[in-house]
């Protein structure tokens, strides 16, 4: 059991690559609290967890919001007592359009949920990380911040907040023992592909699909194995990485 003992707090994962993490994660000893907005996607992901012997449960909370986030992690404190791995997973893009063309109130949705609940989440982690004496910070970023494609301007540009902010965090928690990482995914098979592709269509996925030298998409067990390693022990002495995932896409 690679994650015997921790528990683990993540955002988003009612599906997609948040849920296969959190089936990983506990399926490796964590207890994990699972977070989403879609309650019923929430309570789906817990009670498979719970039924292959693990532990989970499950807190609705919009983590944009201060408040929210700081009910989250006081439910983990609750179910669990601390919290040792902190996946900030939770995103939202817009659909694959001129940038002109994207809302202001789309823009806002994705710098808060993509941005800025990591703050949030930061303000109620650290401090419990510090006096724990350590602990694990993974955020959610996308090849998207290291190779932007034409359509997708803010949500990119979302993105690469993320990677830097992870690698600043990095280094600023170092003497903490708290080490912050990021997950660079391709596109996958997550509800948010129909809006990357702007259509759904055999021909975009194809498109999709040339990009990546190995051929295909990602896949929720993909994101999952490497956020698994870089929150055990084995990645002790790995920080500020922003870990591509992509099949070579990035290359």
């Amino acid at each position: 059991m690679r994650l015997a003992d921790k528990v683990a707090v993540i955002t988003g994962a009612g599906s997609g690559f948040g849920e296969g993490m959190a089936r990983r994660f506990a399926a490796q000893g964590a207890a994990v609290v699972v977070n989403d907005l879609n309650e019923d996607g929430g309570h789906r992901v817990v009670a498979a967890i719970l039924q292959h012997g693990g532990r989970a449960a499950f807190v609705k909370a919009d983590v944009g919001k201060a408040a929210d986030m700081k009910a989250l992690i006081g439910s983990a404190i609750e179910h669990y007592g601390k919290v040792d791995i902190m996946v900030n997973n939770a995103g939202y893009t817009h659909r694959n359009q001129p940038m002109l063309d994207v809302p202001e109130e789309v823009f806002d949705r994705i710098f808060t949920v993509n941005v800025k609940a990591i703050y949030h989440a930061a303000r109620e982690v650290v401090p419990l990380m510090r006096k724990q004496g350590g602990g694990v910070i993974i955020n959610t970023a996308s090849t998207a911040a290291l190779r932007p494609r034409p359509g997708l301007t803010w949500y990119s540009a979302s993105k690469g907040a993320v990677t830097t902010m992870t690698k600043s965090m990095a280094v600023e928690l170092a003497p903490d023992k708290i080490r912050v990482v990021a997950l660079c995914p391709v596109a996958g098979e997550t509800g948010m592909l129909a809006d990357f592709m702007g259509a759904d269509t055999p021909e975009n996925r194809a498109k999709f699909r040339a990009s990546v030298p190995l051929g295909r998409l990602s896949t929720p067990a993909d994101i999952a194995s490497a956020a698994l390693y870089l929150a055990s022990g084995e990645a002790a002495f790995i920080t500020g990485v922003c870990f591509e995932i992509d099949g070579g896409r990035c290359i």
